[in-house]
Order: C-alpha cells, then structure tokens, then sequence
C-alpha cells in the first residue's frame, strides 16, 4: 500500500523538475525575424550619426568656451581654442554631411565669437541658404551684422524672425539693437567735428590779417 503511494509521488516530481530548473536559466538574446530589421553592434555608423557625432563634440566645445568667458575670471585665451577647435569639428561633420546647417551655424557663431566676422556671415549666408527659416541662424546672423556695423541688415533679419513668429529669438535681437548706438545718418558729421570745423573758418576769417 505504501509503494503504491510513493510511485505517484516520484513520477510528479520528476515531471516537476524541468520546470523549475527553468526559473535559472538566462534569457536568450531576442533574434530579428528580418536580417535589415535592426542595425547589428558591428555596423559601422552611417555618414549622417559620424556628422552628428561631430557636430556634438563641437557644441560642447562651444559651450564650455562660453562657460570660459561666463566664469568669475573669464579665460579667453582658453575661450578661443574651444572655439578654434569646435570650428574644426564642424568641418568634420560637413565633410559626412554637407548639408548639415545647424554645423553651419555653430561655424558662424564660433567665428562670431573669435571676431572673424566675413568667415562669420558667410557661414550664416551658407545656413540660410539651405535652411531660410531656421531662426537661431537668424538672430546670430543679425546680431554679427549688428556687431560689423550693418545696423539695417541685422533689422531686415529681426523681421524676418517676426515673420516666423520667433517670439524667443526677436527678443533678442531687440534687446541687441537697442543696447547698441543708433547709426548716424549718411554723411553726417559728428557735432564736435562741426565746431571744429565752424572755428576753424571762422579764425581763418578773422585771424587772416595778424
């Protein structure tokens, strides 16, 4: 009577048993049913993420450059090589993708920064030219006008920016144009330089007979 109730309990255990040994095996890594499904670990990377791998490697160059001159003692020669190399960067990531603006852009406000002002406005233009309403390039292109001394090219680029309700980046530009001196008009002399031209002919009248 006995045996017969051990073989019944033997034969459920052993059932049992690849169950639970189940419990400690690892999962296998899950396959694709697709070989081009998804991109294996050794692919190399496409032209597009090497451009982005560089680009972002120059945007914190340019970051750390600005934290340079924001510090309690501003280092600009550490400042320059950041921005120096962040240039050198976006080159790197022109040459996978040349049509890469916002690489573009960060060219044009390193150069900004570094007071290379042509290599700066050509890099907006270079922007511009492939992304006309990308508006943070429109409000550093206005504000290197503005510092170059194109007053009127830095307002045609502040309302474009209201064209594109920009509401951020033509606060900005704003704030820019109003800390910065109005232009005089064409031609027109400097007060001081009126007096002294208004004495001179004036003693040139009188003080011709001594």
């Amino acid at each position: 009577m006995r045996q017969r109730m051990i073989l019944p309990l033997l034969l459920l255990a052993i059932a049992a048993s690849p169950a639970l040994a189940s419990f400690d095996e690892r999962p296998k890594p899950a396959t694709s049913s697709s070989s081009g499904s998804l991109p294996q670990a050794t692919d190399p990377k496409s032209a597009r993420q090497q451009a982005e791998t560089w680009y972002h490697d120059a945007y914190e160059d340019v970051t750390k450059a600005k934290e340079a001159m924001a510090a309690e003692s501003p280092d600009k020669k550490k400042a320059d090589k950041l921005y120096k190399r962040a240039i050198e960067r976006a080159v790197r990531a022109l040459e996978y993708d040349a049509k890469y603006h916002e690489a573009m852009n960060l060219q044009g406000f390193a150069w900004r920064k570094l007071g290379q002002y042509d290599k700066s406005l050509a890099a907006y233009a270079a922007c511009l030219a492939l992304a006309p309403d990308y508006a943070p390039a429109r409000e550093y292109y206005g504000q290197a006008l503005l510092e170059s001394g194109d007053r009127k090219g830095a307002e045609a680029q502040l309302a474009y920016l209201k064209q594109l309700n920009a509401e951020e980046h033509v606060k900005l530009l704003e704030a820019a144009l109003a800390a910065a001196p109005a232009a005089d008009p064409a031609g027109a002399k400097p007060k001081d330089e009126k007096e002294k031209a208004g004495d001179a002919k004036s003693g040139s009248s009188t003080g011709g007979g001594h």
